[in-house]
């Protein structure tokens, strides 16, 4: 016999309880185990079939794999159980507590996106599982607010091969076939101190930076003259400096300088490639000072993605959520999802603009209409002759 199901605002509730923040800095990061214990309890007593696979290189991460039904086909509905770190001092409710105020459901994760989670659940109430045709599956993932490393580590091992899917980051329902990029670069140069009255006995990092970035602004115009996309606002990749330090008095020369850049390619460009480029590009400085550039990743970078607007998914789905496909300039696991071979979107309740801020909420008029929609996409991805 199945266990009672929880409602949508305990299984709300739960999830934001269960605390699955993710960074960087090891004194931040937690196991997402708490989230994947209650998935698992919730969707076993539905009848679906669940896994928890370790995920390498993470901090006792997992993915967690559900599915109703056999065979190939059928519909991957897709999210990540991770948080951002939050700010203690900003927030004017409890991070961890399902908080009801004006309308609105406040919580870490509320819209990006344990809450995804509880509306699939609430969907699957009302709908005949024994009537699949083709299977559901669900993909609680890890680390995408970090390395993405769930999502890439699933790609690379699945055993399933859903011809749909769907990825419910918070897109205000709107179905998202096309996003940018992201790769962020450190370069370093390290020179040689000494006193500034006699320049030639040390040698600058801030002026060999500036050769630098003078190779770097060549690749930036070449990027925007070579690669475009008038889907998105800003049609061609960009490159942003977005941090510089170097030296530490006015008297003495610059012995070390540091450089962060971003850049936000279109897709078609793979971030290997990109990486590739960068290098040629720094070629004459690295050549002209040896030893003294230096250029690393900061953090794991993310493919671009792209579907289609015009695919017969794409438009059923666009007709069920009333809004047309469009693109973004954030990053999601779409690009991995993508390498399944499935049609893919983003599509998902919340509002983009609630991601990553205190007294994050999801709206409680998401709710009703997210969870038909959900209802609507797995008959006919699931059940519909």
């Amino acid at each position: 016999m199945r266990n009672k199901q929880p409602t949508l605002a305990q299984s709300f509730a739960a999830l934001l309880a269960a605390p699955s923040i993710s960074a960087i800095d090891a004194s931040q990061d937690q196991s997402n185990k708490p989230v994947l214990d209650l998935l698992c309890n919730w969707f076993g007593d539905l009848g679906f079939q669940c896994q928890q696979q370790a995920v390498a290189n993470t901090r006792d991460k997992h993915n967690f794999v559900a599915t109703l039904g056999q065979g190939n086909g059928g519909l991957l509905l897709a999210g990540h159980t991770d948080t951002v770190p939050f700010d203690e001092g900003q927030w004017q409710v409890d991070p961890f507590k399902l908080t009801e105020k004006d309308g609105k459901w406040y919580g870490l994760g509320s819209c990006d996106m344990k809450g995804f989670f509880a509306l699939i659940l609430e969907a699957l109430k009302e709908i005949p599982l024994d009537k699949l045709q083709r299977p559901l599956h669900i993909l609680a993932s890890a680390d995408e607010e970090t390395t993405m490393n769930g999502a890439k580590a699933f790609a690379a091992n699945a055993a399933i091969k859903p011809e749909y899917a769907i990825i419910g980051e918070p897109t205000s329902l709107r179905p998202v076939y096309m996003h940018k990029g992201h790769l962020a670069q450190g370069i370093r140069i390290v020179g040689r101190s000494g006193h500034s009255s006699d320049p030639a006995k040390g040698l600058n990092a801030i002026d060999i930076m500036h050769l630098v970035i003078g190779q770097l602004l060549k690749l930036r115009q070449h990027l925007a003259e070579n690669y475009r996309e008038n889907a998105f606002s800003v049609p061609y990749p960009t490159m942003n400096f977005g941090h510089i330090h170097g030296g530490d008095a006015a008297n003495r020369i610059c012995g070390c300088c540091d450089l962060h850049l971003d850049i936000r390619p279109l897709p078609g460009i793979a971030l290997q490639d990109l990486e590739l480029m960068l290098h040629q590009y720094l070629k004459p400085v690295v050549s002209q000072y040896p030893g003294a550039v230096t250029i690393s990743t900061l953090y794991p970078g993310n493919e671009a993605f792209k579907d289609s607007a015009d695919s017969a998914w794409s438009q059923l789905v666009a007709s069920l959520a009333g809004n047309a496909p469009e693109v973004v300039n954030y990053a999601t696991e779409a690009p991995y999802i993508r390498q399944l071979g499935c049609h893919t979107l983003v599509l998902g309740p919340g509002s983009i603009e609630q991601a990553h801020q205190p007294d994050e909420y999801m709206a409680q008029d998401q709710l009703k209409p997210t969870v038909e929609l959900l209802r609507k996409l797995i008959w006919h991805a699931c059940i519909k002759d």
